[in-house]
């Protein structure tokens, strides 16, 4: 294992102080200037345990980050599409000593329930910072779904060291590079990317994409998302080296239009969760299996993958302490795959949840939610193929004596679910399509959509939905 996330950015900010650390619509750092900001804000963290921080594209966010990473203490990393109730069910659970956000963030923490949100630039002092060592813990974040009850994992220093030992050897990042991560920095995808972009001596672009082209970014930490969206742009980058992809699986339809535009880049899409790290890999426009990364054993149990590596989390963090990690050094999130040699096939979530733009959404909350409208006799929520999202809900209803309009279904779930779990399909059926034994169908579910999406007047109703 290498150094810890910290120790690595504190190399650049002492040997090229002058350079380029981030950017952000608001402002530009050097590393030095970076450093400065993060030393003092660890100094004020120093006898805290865990800081609960709400971030946007900003500056400030990644000092945070890394000032509590410096010091040994725990991110908290909320996320904008908590509701209220889980907002203060991971208050709860997690304990953290403060919680910190851009001050244009404070109005809706409030609203969230938290009284008293500080900036990071209030907590910075000067004197002495705790530093971190490997058996410290770096992250707690929400996994497992935007709706129901929170679920908190839990990675270590020691963890993310080796996550950033292996992205140092399979991706070609060097100092003086130009990383772009346009996405939200409450998605871990995003947050690791800077941190590892700042760790490179890289200069980290936090603009959003069709702001970061512009000044010839050498590469772009993407969710199929955000490629999709560039794609259809037209704007031809030539700069771009490689685009660092993860969440739903990438088609290669979106990779080749991707490579259109980003003519020179390799496009690199990997395979993990956040209990897992990196698993696979695989590169280019039609890719097929995926090469496990270095250090990763993968073993297929009844069709389902497991994984051993020194990049797992520690496990679930509860009332009672942190529970549910690895067994005997293995770990399975439900993924079903097959295992030939060192490549990895993926054939998606064996349990009921989707990846929508990176974001796990857990199906029987969507069908709860349905059901307890007045008249909902009968709901299914399954995921539909999305070219921009990857993959997304939709739902059928069954309805009974005097029900509701459909549009009084929809304001039911803009009330009730967070934005990523509304679907983009709604269809009224007389029955939902069953098997023999009485279970729901969902292949011949997913016919009804896909006949719906190219002839919508074979249902009662068939309307898409806005996702933000």
């Amino acid at each position: 294992m290498g150094e810890l996330l910290a120790d690595r950015i504190a190399v650049h900010a002492r040997n090229t102080p002058g350079a380029l650390a981030v950017v952000d619509r608001r402002e530009s750092v050097t590393y030095g200037d970076f450093w400065t900001r993060v030393t003092g804000a660890a100094a004020g963290m120093r006898g805290m345990r865990r800081v609960a921080v709400l971030p946007t594209s900003d500056v400030g966010s990644l000092v945070t980050a890394a000032a509590a990473m410096l010091s040994g203490v725990a991110v908290v990393l909320l996320h904008r599409h908590l509701l209220p109730e889980q907002f203060a069910r991971v208050l709860e659970i997690s304990a953290p000593d403060v919680v910190v956000a851009e001050p244009r963030q404070h109005a809706r923490l409030r609203r969230l329930g938290c009284a008293d949100p500080v900036s990071v630039d209030s907590l910075a002092t000067t004197g002495t910072h705790s530093t971190a060592t490997a058996g410290s813990e770096l992250l707690v974040g929400v996994t497992s779904g935007t709706t129901g009850e929170p679920k908190l994992f839990v990675r270590g220093q020691r963890s993310w060291a080796a996550t950033l030992d292996r992205s140092d050897a399979t991706f070609d990042i060097r100092p003086g590079d130009r990383v772009a991560t346009p996405g939200v920095l409450d998605h871990t995808h995003f947050l690791y990317g800077a941190l590892h972009g700042l760790t490179r001596g890289a200069a980290v672009d936090l603009r959003p994409a069709e702001q970061a082209v512009k000044d010839a970014p050498t590469h772009i930490y993407s969710v199929p998302t955000i490629a999709w969206d560039l794609a259809r742009s037209g704007v031809r980058v030539p700069s771009v080296r490689e685009v660092l992809s993860s969440a739903a699986r990438w088609p290669s339809s979106g990779r080749a239009e991707v490579q259109r535009v980003l003519p020179n880049a390799a496009l690199v899409h990997f395979y993990g969760a956040s209990e897992l790290s990196f698993v696979s890999f695989d590169r280019g426009v039609d890719p097929g299996a995926g090469t496990l990364f270095d250090g990763v054993d993968v073993e297929i149990r009844d069709g389902i993958v497991h994984v051993r590596s020194d990049m797992l989390f520690d496990g679930y963090l509860t009332d009672s302490g942190i529970a549910g990690g690895p067994a005997a050094g293995w770990m399975t999130v439900g993924d079903r795959g097959t295992l030939h040699g060192r490549e990895l096939t993926l054939f998606g979530r064996d349990s009921e949840t989707l990846i929508r733009a990176g974001l796990n959404v857990e199906l029987a909350p969507i069908e709860a939610a349905l059901v307890a409208i007045p008249a909902v006799t009968d709901a299914a929520a399954i995921a539909v193929p999305d070219a921009r999202m990857g993959e997304a809900p939709a739902v059928a209803v069954v309805l009974g004596i005097d029900p509701p309009d459909t549009a009084e279904i929809w304001r039911h779930l803009r009330a009730s679910l967070p934005s990523p779990s509304i679907p983009v399909q709604l269809v009224v059926l007389q029955a939902l399509p069953r098997t023999p034994r009485g279970k729901l169908d969902r292949q011949a579910l997913g016919a009804i959509f896909a006949t719906v999406r190219t002839d919508p007047s074979t249902t009662n109703h068939s309307v898409s939905a806005p996702f933000s």
